[in-house]
């Protein structure tokens, strides 16, 4: 059953209307499947029409659905042959980045991604998908490999930003994020960026200056949370619909500012409610962008990325 955010409320309530009129037929021999099917109508116009207007705050909230898929969803999905790589080789393995090798249809390639978990103890085992100094340096590890072996990067963004920790600090998450960041613009090798969920600040970005960079369309992305942003300027957590307004934090803004290159569309009401669909969408649009890159030299790749990201701004 779907979780319903809360300016979902009334398309829960047709559900459950709908619901109690099923269970009333189960139970007698009351004939309401036109009722049902009228209200089941009125349900899929409902959710189509609030899924077509969401402000930037609600899409904020879909971001960060819990039913929505995860790295490991989209592996299972799109990636076959896949084979964990674990570790940074110099302090530990950080769940939080999960990567390795596999292919994408006939393509070999080297996936990268935050996995946030999806039940209580998965959640804390890839500590909700914040990554720590080794995370990105696992991420810079596995980069190098795919460029030693001309295998094209593909990167899932999904994560609330870096994990803002002591020991992170202490064992240099700024630099940390900035080589991966380096790395990524330094690969000779085509590199997909996926924005899937959330893209926090430098948390994200390490992972995502592609050749291509891809978003969901209900997906966010940005330096800062709406509600870090609210809590700087205004003192508040409650302003974080008018911020997260502000920031133009959506898919639709971040492509007219040249931030995201293209948007894949979700299936109505988001991709938790059918997560099938949009791990094909997905699928299908990475390796769109991968034959589009495909034989570019190194430094054509190279160039391309640069004035990509110079530009922005």
């Amino acid at each position: 059953m779907v979780a319903y955010l809360e300016f979902e409320k009334p398309i829960a309530e047709l559900q459950a209307r709908i619901a109690e009129l099923r269970s009333t037929a189960d139970a007698g021999s009351l004939d309401i499947e036109s009722e049902a099917s009228k209200l089941e109508a009125k349900s899929d116009k409902l959710l189509r029409d609030t899924y077509a207007k969401l402000t930037p705050w609600q899409k904020t909230q879909v971001a960060r659905h819990p039913e929505r898929p995860h790295f490991k969803d989209y592996v299972a999905g799109f990636i076959t042959d896949f084979m964990p790589l674990a570790g940074d080789r110099a302090f530990a393995d950080d769940q939080a980045i999960i990567g390795g090798l596999g292919r994408l249809g006939d393509r070999k390639v080297m996936v990268i991604g935050h996995e946030k978990g999806d039940d209580t103890a998965s959640r804390i085992r890839h500590n909700f998908g914040m990554a720590k100094p080794e995370g990105y340096r696992k991420a810079i590890r596995l980069m190098e490999l795919a460029d030693r072996f001309g295998l094209p990067v593909v990167s899932l963004v999904d994560t609330s930003g870096a994990f803002p920790g002591i020991q992170a600090e202490e064992r240099g998450q700024a630099e940390a994020i900035a080589r991966s960041t380096e790395a990524c613009l330094a690969l000779g090798v085509p590199m997909v960026a996926a924005v899937v969920g959330e893209g926090g600040s430098g948390g994200a970005i390490a992972v995502a200056a592609a050749n291509s960079v891809l978003m969901f369309e209900h997906a966010v992305y940005s330096v800062i949370s709406p509600e870090g942003c609210a809590s700087i300027l205004w003192r508040t957590g409650d302003k974080a619909a008018e911020a997260a307004e502000a920031m133009k934090v959506t898919a639709a803004d971040l492509q007219k500012l040249g931030v995201v290159d293209r948007v894949v569309a979700e299936p109505v009401g988001g991709a938790h409610r059918d997560p099938a669909a949009a791990i094909a969408a997905l699928g299908a649009a990475i390796g769109e962008e991968l034959d589009k890159l495909a034989g570019k030299k190194p430094t054509a790749l190279r160039a391309a990325r640069r004035d990509k990201f110079l530009a922005i701004g």
